[in-house]
């Protein structure tokens, strides 16, 4: 795994360095949108309600939409002009009885390991937290924003658990609906005839023992569908680099080879070595030229020697000539 911050958790003078992990990963089923006679995807872009005219994004703005409906449009500047609390530190603020924590303020979760320097105050912690069996709440900033947390321990897990908690607005009170008060008292007989049906339905929970039949069922559907050979080539595949999405390069690369290949008439197979031999075959030529070449300035020479040769023959004649005159 790869840890996504660093710091420090800090309680009395004792501060412990730490990693950040993840502790959790989404296994949701993921669907795109595409059209359904060619399986071409479906793309979205940023338009102003306004005019309907495309924005791009270099021109888009935050805002934020008051209660009355008011737009109030805020700028790079006014954003960094708020307080940015991206501590690295954890902060131990208290520690607390477990049960007093409600499951349902608990978010995302996190687990906490330690520098090698910290190993020991780490352990220190770790066994505090779980003879007590309270935890510790903390604040943390996490992605640069400042959040509630606690600190905990499961169950025979070497692990210090970082969770992170919603704050108390972002929960909402089941006075919001609205047939409670419709609910009755069941009878005596009533209740202990429900007790009998808990007991006899009573177990230790094994997360193990349950699973994600629907995901299965659509992995086994897809396996099915690409088995007998039901899979359509998405005919936009080609501009999916244009589309600013990220794309694997090298896989982009070789698809753009076999396609100039295929528009060439050549198989995947043989071409290479083809080409091989056609270079070898320029070069042999190549080769061959040099020869020419270095032959025909080798045949020339003697001429142009034999040119001076004859030359000076001719120059001694005349002057034979001059002296008999």
């Amino acid at each position: 795994m790869r840890a996504i911050w660093k710091g420090a958790v800090s309680f009395g003078l004792v501060n412990v360095p730490v990693r950040l992990y993840s502790a959790t990963e989404n296994h949701d089923l993921s669907f795109h949108q595409v059209r359904r006679s060619d399986g071409s995807r479906i793309r979205y872009k940023r338009v102003a309600q306004a005019d309907g005219e495309e924005v791009a994004y270099k021109d888009i703005a935050k805002a934020y939409e008051t209660d009355d409906g008011k737009t109030v449009v805020l700028t790079d500047e006014d954003l960094a002009s708020l307080p940015n609390r991206s501590s690295k530190e954890i902060s131990v603020e208290q520690f607390v009885p477990r049960e007093q924590i409600d499951p349902i303020l608990y978010d995302k979760a996190y687990y906490l390991e330690p520098d090698a320097m910290g190993a020991k105050a780490y352990g220190l912690l770790r066994e505090a937290l779980r003879e007590s069996d309270r935890v510790a709440v903390v604040t943390v900033s996490v992605r640069s924003r400042m959040t509630m947390a606690v600190l905990r321990v499961r169950e025979d897990d070497a692990a210090i658990v970082l969770q992170t908690l919603l704050w108390p607005d972002e929960i909402r009170t089941s006075e919001q609906l609205d047939h409670l008060d419709e609910v009755s008292e069941p009878k005596k007989d009533e209740v202990a005839m429900a007790r009998m049906l808990v007991d006899s339905m009573s177990g230790d929970f094994e997360p193990e023992g349950h699973v994600d039949d629907f995901k299965e069922a659509v992995d086994a559907l897809v396996e099915k569908k690409i088995s007998g050979g039901e899979v359509t080539e998405s005919p936009d595949e080609e501009d999916e680099a244009d589309s600013g999405e990220v794309v694997d390069l090298l896989a982009a690369l070789q698809r753009s080879v076999d396609r100039a290949k295929t528009g060439r008439g050549e198989g995947s197979g043989g071409s290479s070595s083809g080409g091989t031999s056609s270079a070898k075959k320029s070069s042999a030529g190549s080769s061959s030229a040099k020869k020419k070449s270095s032959a025909g300035t080798s045949s020339s020479k003697p001429k142009s020697s034999g040119s001076r040769s004859s030359s000076k023959k001719s120059s001694a004649k005349d002057s034979e000539s001059k002296k008999a005159g």
